[in-house]
């Protein structure tokens, strides 16, 4: 019996479709890519983007350039992604706040990183570190905590942004500690570390990149570090989650494609960058920036970004940070 007409037009179309995929994705990349920063150029997520970039370019032999997108906490740089095709050719680098707390602290924010994004690959992540200004009489995270509960919400702790993982990291040890400090958010970490050199305020809350050379020449005090296991180069620095325990945070720095990427095409992303964090000059330069490579396959980057994103929205509410 033949098939009618209007049977077969849908099946030949949908034969088309499975065969056009594999073939985009075999070619891909063949044309350029780009990849926004939710910042200014000369940014610690700028930096590590242009350096990706170049390991791209060279892996795919297709141009791959960086365009700064400052401005909202990401959500400039959200909204160009959302705009674009979702065809791996605008893709995103990420740092945590701007995926996961932006969306949470901000009324602007109209996206979801679940819902309008997919994981193409994680790059790497940066521990934070409480330092204190040499005057202080601090000498370690215990002595904090000490005071802190001895007079909740008079110690204060500075950190660079408002919303930030270091504003929040503070945060989550005052919530695991029962206790509150008293936070001072700053618009940005220069004139952060200026206070705390100061003397303004006693103790400080930042990834490690901007603070271990100032700890290093002995114009601050390293109190603890929140990674989960020592630092190369900082084995010394107690463990914050020793002190505190549970106390392990980290800023992060992911790519995202906008949703409804094909899957092979974001297969191809992910085997590049993790072939990159491969490869030492490479796993070197992220060590100079304070940043370790965190290579997963899609699935598991996923997974982080959805436990990550429970975390800290977990700390805002019970901080009772309220979206401006």
């Amino acid at each position: 019996m033949k098939r009618p007409l209007t049977a077969i037009a849908p099946i030949a179309a949908l034969a088309g479709v499975l065969v056009a995929l594999p073939a985009s994705a075999e070619v891909y990349p063949d044309k350029m890519i780009r990849i926004l920063v939710p910042s200014i150029a000369g940014s610690a997520p700028d930096i590590i983007a242009r350096q990706m970039a170049e390991r791209l370019t060279s892996t795919w032999k297709q141009q791959v350039i960086i365009e700064n997108k400052p401005g909202g906490n990401g959500i400039v740089a959200m909204s160009a992604l959302k705009q674009a095709p979702a065809d791996g050719y605008t893709l995103v680098l990420f740092h945590a706040a701007a995926a996961v707390t932006t969306p949470v602290m901000y009324k602007e924010a109209k996206f979801d990183i679940q819902r309008d994004t997919a994981v193409a690959a994680t790059v790497a992540y940066t521990p934070m570190m409480f330092v204190a200004g040499p005057a202080t009489s601090y000498k370690s995270l215990s002595d904090v905590l000490r005071d802190g509960k001895a007079r909740p919400d008079d110690v204060v702790i500075g950190s660079p942004a408002r919303g930030s993982v270091p504003h929040l990291t503070a945060e989550m040890m005052g919530q695991s500690q029962k206790t509150k400090f008293r936070q001072v958010s700053f618009s940005g970490t220069t004139q952060a570390i200026q206070a705390v050199v100061k003397g303004d305020i006693p103790v400080y809350v930042d990834g490690i990149a901007p603070l271990v050379p100032l700890v290093r020449g002995g114009r601050l005090r390293a109190l603890a570090v929140t990674s989960d296991a020592p630092l190369p180069g900082l084995e010394g620095i107690p463990l914050a989650k020793d002190i505190a325990p549970g106390l392990v945070a980290k800023g992060w720095f992911t790519i995202f494609a906008p949703k409804g990427t094909p899957m092979p095409v974001l297969d191809r992303i992910n085997a590049a960058v993790n072939q990159s964090l491969a490869q030492q000059p490479f796993i070197d330069r992220l060590k100079d920036l304070g940043t370790y490579p965190m290579p997963m396959s899609r699935a598991d980057g996923a997974r982080f970004i959805d436990a990550e994103k429970v975390r800290w929205e977990k700390v805002i509410a019970e901080a009772g940070v309220k979206p401006e």
